[in-house]
């Protein structure tokens, strides 16, 4: 059986997001984070870098929620969340990465600098800067999205279920509110009955 490494609120629920569309079966080991569990050589055997998620799928051992997603997706084609015409793969890969490079960066960086970096290592002046390049970015995607539906072609990719969660983080950082078609996607994203917690629904059950 499959076995999912990892603790809301993080990227984990990308990975979550995809077993579910997948009516997957899946064994969960959280890994507490504020505690070290990340850092404990167990984990590290199977992540040197020392974050989640982790996908242990029989002799495979994956990291990266992006590319968890989309072994996922390939390892099941039945479901259509890989596009078949070369042209749709390709804008697809496109977006993946525009939003963990162009879009999430500046996220993770905002998180550093205000919640899991010691104060005294912190640089206010960064937030700012990482805010408005993640704004510019978040425009871009806007834009973008004007009159569609899906992020590619005309139907759900690993590209959507990405962008969801990356949009919800951008939310609750309250970086949406000139991106009307944005909120809307992400409403209508996290509308689908596979649908993980939120970010902000995964911190409420972790502080109940």
């Amino acid at each position: 059986m499959i076995k999912l490494y990892g603790t809301p609120p993080t990227r984990l629920l990308r990975v979550t997001w995809l077993l579910n569309e997948l009516g997957l079966e899946y064994e969960s080991h959280p890994i507490d984070l504020m505690k070290g569990e990340q850092l404990q050589p167990d984990f590290l055997a199977l992540n040197p870098a020392a974050k989640v998620p982790v996908l242990v799928d029989g002799s495979l051992v994956l990291t990266e929620s992006s590319a968890i997603q989309l072994y996922l997706a390939e390892k099941y084609p039945e479901a259509g969340f890989i596009p078949q015409a070369l042209e749709d793969r390709a804008q697809m890969y496109r977006w993946i990465f525009f939003l963990v490079t162009e879009i999430e960066q500046p996220l993770w960086r905002i998180t550093r600098q205000t919640f899991i970096y010691p104060e005294e290592r912190r640089t206010p002046g960064d937030v700012e800067i990482a805010r408005e390049e993640c704004l510019e970015m978040l425009a871009v995607l806007e834009r973008h999205m004007t009159e569609r539906e899906f992020i590619v072609a005309d139907r759900l990719t690993v590209a959507d279920f990405n962008a969801a969660y990356t949009l919800d983080w951008a939310n609750e950082e309250k970086m949406l509110d000139s991106a009307p078609r944005l909120s809307a996607y992400l409403k209508t994203m996290y509308s689908r009955p596979t649908a993980p917690p939120t970010i902000a629904e995964a911190f409420a059950a972790g502080e109940g």
